[in-house]
C-alpha cells in the first residue's frame, strides 16, 4: 500500500489495481506482532472482490413516470441494476427509455454515458442540453428539470446518493 494520502484524512490507496483500500488501526492486524500491517493480507482480502460486467443477460425492471410528472407521451423506463455497494449509496448498470417528456427532481449524483438514442434534459431555469451517444455528462443532486426522450435512448449509469442524515 502506498501513503501518498497520509496526512489528507483519506486512507491509502492500494497499490494493486482494483484492490479495495484497508485502514489498519494502530495494533491490528500485524504480522508477528509487530507495528507494520500484513500489506498481503489486505490485498488477498481485497482481491476477493469480483469485477462487475454491466452486459451479463437480466431481467429489467419496468416502470413509467408517476402520473403528476409525465409532461408528454407514454414513456416506459428499463433498469438493469448491475450493481449496488454494501452501503446501499452507490449503484452501476444500465437504463433505457421510450419517446416521452417528464419532470424530474435529483437528490443522487449521477453519471452517464449514453449509448443510444437522443435526449434533452432542461433545469427549471431554462437551460437546455442534448446528448447523443457517446456523451458523457453529470447530472448533479439538486437538479430539478425535465428529461425528454427524443429517441429511444439507452445509457450506462453510476449514481451516488448520499445517506441522509437520521
Amino acid at each position: 500500500m502506498t501513503s501518498e494520502n497520509a496526512g489528507s484524512g483519506h486512507p491509502a490507496r492500494p497499490s494493486v489495481p482494483g484492490a479495495k483500500s484497508v485502514v489498519f488501526a494502530p495494533g491490528s492486524a500485524t504480522c508477528g506482532g509487530g507495528a507494520h500491517p500484513c500489506a498481503w493480507v489486505a490485498i488477498f482480502t481485497a482481491m476477493n472482490a469480483t469485477i462487475v460486467r454491466l452486459n451479463t443477460p437480466m431481467d429489467p425492471d419496468v416502470s413509467v413516470p408517476a402520473a403528476e410528472r409525465l409532461l408528454a407521451g407514454s414513456p416506459e423506463h428499463r433498469v438493469w441494476n448491475y450493481f449496488t455497494d454494501s452501503t446501499q449509496t452507490f449503484f452501476a448498470g444500465r437504463w433505457s427509455g421510450t419517446r416521452g417528456k417528464w419532470r424530474v427532481r435529483y437528490t443522487e449524483n449521477e453519471l452517464c454515458v449514453m449509448t443510444g438514442g437522443r435526449v434533452v434534459i432542461t433545469s427549471d431555469l431554462g437551460e437546455a442540453h442534448t446528448f447523443v451517444p457517446g456523451d458523457a455528462f453529470v447530472v448533479p443532486a439538486g437538479f430539478c428539470g425535465t428529461w425528454e426522450v427524443l429517441e429511444d435512448c439507452s445509457k450506462v449509469y453510476a449514481i451516488f446518493e448520499p445517506r441522509q442524515p437520521t
